[in-house]
């Protein structure tokens, strides 16, 4: 059975996320070829290639629901378990009667894809999701092509991939026989200030963009955590505003936080501020492991850096060739000036057996991880052949 939130009607609450869309009058067949719906440009503020990430998170719908077969497909689960909602919610209130199956396209029969597409002894309408598609039997393949090429008119169908290469000549057999298509791609890095801003004004809430850049910073770069942290935060707030001092008070201890602060220290060439940090992270209770990859991860943006920043390109280009977001090349090209390319290398080399060792090669974690800063600091501004050529 569906949950009352999946019920709700998108837009009959402050924040709830409109459905994704295409313009379609009832009863219209499906066209030959499919309607694709880029996440990124639902927000009416362009394409990806001229905005960035777009606003691919509150849409219009799809379609008219009944009558039609939708894929959503990408990697990114949140975008995509928000389209499925969005189209189980408005075909719940086209047919609130309607019987809805959630099922695991690996774990099917031809009895159970009978029975989950064809409504109930309480309703001729039924939405059906079919999701993990890459594990869909091949003997089913036939099945389901036919019910997405014509899915009659009590039926809503929506099938959900992943990503990745596995079922891809199946995908393109759906988009042969029509079906709508939503995509959900991997949301990057300098695109989640952005995805912070319009979810804050989809909740009805307030953010500025500084403020949006400190909660990524703090939170992380999982979309599913980021979101969660605004939807805590506005509810914690009395007048609908994230402050920079919200996003302190309640994330400033989190694991990627103390991680990468660390990994500013050793990169500043600060000692002191990093044994500190470091020190305190442990403490508190974070993992060795996210405190090295923390390191690596910075070391890996600033060799970038250090071979992109010569091209002339402008910031955002920059930031998408580096993998970071646009405000974080300020602290890449002040750190710049104390790193070479060999001393990059040879701290990443440092950093590799650091990871080693608190995994396991070593008995002393902490010890590990304090030597790991001093070496990468000692790295800085160092000349000649990297160590070991």
């Amino acid at each position: 059975m569906l949950s009352a939130h999946e019920r709700g009607h998108a837009g009959q609450r402050p924040g709830a996320m409109r459905n994704v869309a295409a313009v379609r009058p009832p009863g219209q067949k499906l066209a030959p070829v499919s309607q694709v719906v880029q996440v990124d440009r639902l927000l009416g503020l362009g394409p990806r290639a001229s905005w960035g990430v777009g606003g691919g998170w509150h849409a219009e719908p799809v379609s008219a629901p009944f009558g039609t077969a939708t894929l959503v497909q990408g990697p990114e689960s949140l975008l995509a378990e928000r389209a499925v909602q969005s189209l189980v919610a408005r075909a719940l209130d086209q047919r609130s009667d309607a019987t809805v199956s959630r099922l695991a396209a690996g774990n099917l029969d031809r009895g159970t894809l009978a029975e989950s597409t064809a409504g109930s002894l309480f309703s001729p309408s039924a939405v059906a999701v079919i999701e993990q598609l890459a594990d869909l039997p091949a003997e089913l393949v036939d099945d389901l092509i036919a019910l997405a090429r014509q899915p009659g008119d009590d039926l809503t169908l929506i099938v959900v991939h992943e990503g990745g290469q596995k079922g891809r000549a199946l995908l393109d057999q759906l988009r042969k026989a029509g079906v709508d298509v939503v995509e959900a791609p991997a949301v990057k890095a300098w695109e989640l200030p952005q995805f912070v801003v319009a979810e804050v004004r989809k909740q009805q809430g307030r953010i500025d963009r500084a403020t949006a850049e400190a909660l990524v910073s703090a939170v992380g770069s999982d979309l599913r955590s980021v979101a969660a942290a605004v939807t805590q935060l506005l509810a914690d707030s009395e007048q609908a505003t994230i402050t920079a001092a919200d996003v302190q008070r309640y994330f400033a201890g989190r694991a990627e936080v103390s991680g990468f602060v660390i990994a500013d220290h050793c990169l500043d060439g600060n000692r002191e501020a990093a044994l500190g940090s470091l020190r305190w992270a442990l403490e508190t209770g974070v993992a060795p492991v996210l405190l090295t990859s923390a390191v690596a991860s910075g070391l890996r943006g600033l060799g970038k850096y250090l071979g992109a920043r010569d091209e002339r390109l402008r910031d955002l280009e920059l930031a998408r060739r580096i993998g970071v977001p646009p405000w974080k090349l300020k602290d890449l090209s002040r750190q710049a000036r104390g790193w070479t390319s060999v001393g990059v290398a040879q701290a990443i080399r440092q950093t590799a057996t650091a990871d080693a060792a608190v995994k396991g090669a070593s008995g002393d974690a902490q010890f590990a991880l304090e030597m790991l800063v001093l070496a990468v600091i000692e790295c800085r501004g160092r000349q000649g052949a990297p160590a070991g050529r």
